[in-house]
């Protein structure tokens, strides 16, 4: 592992410290998952991210066809 420093404000430190011990874990770990969570998985480019967040009623968003 890397040791890294950073700097939280007072109100964030204390929401971090308090989530922390509700789930029982050091604030490091919390950080990790928390960044963790925020990275795309494995090797996928960043805006894979966001893939499946569109939602649409319309049967052809995806679809390459178009109607005339």
């Amino acid at each position: 592992m890397i040791r890294t420093q950073i700097r939280f404000d007072k109100r964030e430190y204390a929401l971090i410290k308090r989530e922390a011990k509700a789930l029982g874990v050091p604030v490091a770990e919390l950080v990790r998952r928390a960044v963790r969570q925020y990275l795309p998985p494995g090797n996928q480019p960043p805006w894979m991210r966001y893939a499946g967040f569109v939602e649409s009623v319309s049967t052809h968003s995806s679809c390459m066809t178009y109607e005339r």
